[in-house]
């Protein structure tokens, strides 16, 4: 078994003509982590490498993608975990690194530390060799223009994420995102919060969330949708989890998740999320339009 691996490419509002771009986006994520997994590569790896992807593909809300805050700057945040040992780590706020997920797994590997923030998580990556960008590298004119026109006056939470399960049966996750448009500097949402945005049990599951960052920090989403798989089917406890919290805070948002046996789960509840997977049996699906959840 080559193990599996899905990602999302953020729950919200996708205009039509941009469908086919975010679903290609995704498919080329997650076919870049299957390799990994297929070379007998650690779950951990193939996370990073799809979450890169979709960091350097302007289409999506997170590294070269990313948008901007009230003042015109760009602030990233990014986690990555695995479950076997509880490795986890995180970055917020950072604006001149190009791949915070990568700059996440440094922060586990080279560190005490599970999260560094701002300018001390930029020092760091000086340190560590990685290559300093600015926001104009970030950002390409068009993708400045597509964010203008379809994402300012929308309801958009877009986040990218992965999880995947290796040979071994350890499973990681990792989420990115370049935060909401014309949020408040400074403003941190559920991605980098660990048990909010994204976690990993091996004896769980793994989970990336996306959606409205505040809602989700609000219900412990991750860790709540793990939890209800306890008891539950995969599909119904993200079925559950996502309802809930709409009923307890009026939050929309969606997620992706893997069970220790393998089994491939995601949903949302709001207009699109593009997603893409591989399952044990090496069978490719991407979608954007389904599995919807409704919450009347």
């Amino acid at each position: 078994m080559s193990g599996c691996i899905i990602v999302h490419g953020g729950a919200g509002y996708v205009p039509a003509q941009l469908t086919e771009e975010k679903t290609r986006g995704c498919q080329s994520a997650v076919q870049a982590g299957y390799s990994i997994l297929c070379s007998n590569g650690s779950a951990l790896d193939a996370v990073e490498a799809a979450v890169r992807n979709l960091e350097d593909n302007p289409s999506f809300n997170a590294g070269h993608g990313s948008v901007f805050n009230n003042k015109g700057q760009i602030e990233m945040d990014a986690m990555i975990m695995e479950g076997a040992q509880f490795g986890v780590s995180a970055v917020a706020g950072v604006k001149t690194v190009a791949n915070p997920v990568s700059l996440a797994r440094k922060v586990m590997e080279c560190t005490d530390h599970v999260m560094l923030i701002s300018e001390g998580a930029e020092l760091f990556a000086r340190e560590q060799g990685i290559p300093e960008v600015s926001s104009e590298d970030l950002v390409s004119p068009q993708t400045k223009s597509r964010w203008e026109k379809y994402t300012t006056k929308s309801d958009d939470h877009d986040t990218v994420g992965a999880v995947a399960m290796d040979c071994h049966g350890n499973i990681a996750c990792a989420t990115s995102t370049g935060g909401t448009t014309l949020k408040r500097v400074g403003r941190v949402g559920d991605v980098p919060l660990i048990g909010c945005g994204s976690y990993s049990d091996n004896s769980l599951g793994g989970v990336s969330c996306t959606g409205h960052g505040e809602s989700i920090t609000r219900v412990t989403l991750a860790h709540r949708v793990l939890s209800n798989s306890i008891t539950m089917s995969g599909q119904n406890a993200v079925e559950q989890s996502l309802k809930f919290m709409w009923d307890k805070v009026k939050g929309r948002g969606g997620l992706i998740m893997i069970t220790p046996n393998g089994v491939i789960s995601k949903g949302f509840t709001t207009k699109r999320m593009a997603w893409a997977s591989i399952d044990t049996n090496g069978i490719l699906e991407t979608g954007i339009d389904q599995p919807a959840i409704t919450t009347d």
